[in-house]
């Protein structure tokens, strides 16, 4: 059974139809990226994803008992939060929030998951450091460390590279793509950059407000829809 499955689905965003025509699945262990221009429904996609928005049509459902406060969520990053004054451990164990209900103190598990999610994507070293004066670079490993705080069966990240720089990039796509490929996780992508997403990720959502094509990316860059994107358009 899928772990996200989409159903004729379709969203609005500020009172119009912002994605139509959504029909997919996300399979456990799949890397699936959205891909498509600036106000395709991307994020707006994502919100319903995360039950932030009800379907204006058709259905999304979550199986295996995925509960909306099991997702791992990196979502773009405001002004306001890289000026957070926290220490980077206490971001990454913030990551376990919702997992307190009516207990207010991190349990050992809580800790020990911190302490493995930094380990992971080597950063112990900026423990103690003060998450505002770290680089784009270190905040996003911050941040994808607390994503993966939170959850062990979906990743939803929405441009964590947006604004960084090109080694930084390649060395981010290749951090998640390990996390897929090793723990088995789960990823949901948004992207502008094409062409890592056909490199990386097992399957291509492409939007153009509405669904223009879903498949493995093998099949996205034989198709009509990924040669124009990726370069030598099909006649």
């Amino acid at each position: 059974m899928a772990l996200v499955t989409c159903r004729d689905a379709s969203f609005s965003y500020e009172g119009n139809t912002a994605v139509s025509g959504l029909n997919f699945e996300v399979e456990r262990g799949d890397y699936l990226c959205i891909v498509g221009e600036n106000g395709s429904g991307k994020s707006t996609l994502i919100k319903g994803l995360l039950r932030l928005k009800t379907p204006l049509s058709g259905s999304v459902s979550m199986s295996n008992g995925l509960k909306a406060n099991e997702i791992g969520y990196l979502p773009q990053q405001t002004a306001a939060q890289k000026d957070f004054p926290a220490s980077a451990y206490e971001v990454i164990l913030s990551g376990r929030l919702s997992r307190l209900g009516i207990l207010p103190f991190y349990s050992r598990a809580d800790k020990t998951a911190a302490e493995e999610n930094m380990k992971r994507l080597s950063i112990e070293n900026l423990r103690n450091r003060c998450y505002r004066e770290l680089s784009g670079g270190q905040q996003q490993r911050v941040l994808l460390a607390r994503a993966l705080c939170a959850t062990k069966k979906l990743l939803i990240l929405d441009e964590p590279v947006a604004g960084l720089d090109p080694v930084i990039t390649r060395e981010l796509y290749s951090e998640i793509d390990k996390i897929n490929r090793e723990i088995g996780l789960t990823i949901i992508m948004v992207s502008h950059d094409i062409q890592s997403a056909a490199q990386y990720a097992t399957h291509i959502l492409h939007l153009r407000t509405e669904q223009v094509f879903f498949g493995t990316a093998a099949e996205y860059t034989a198709s009509s829809v990924g040669a124009r994107f990726l370069g030598g358009e099909r006649r």
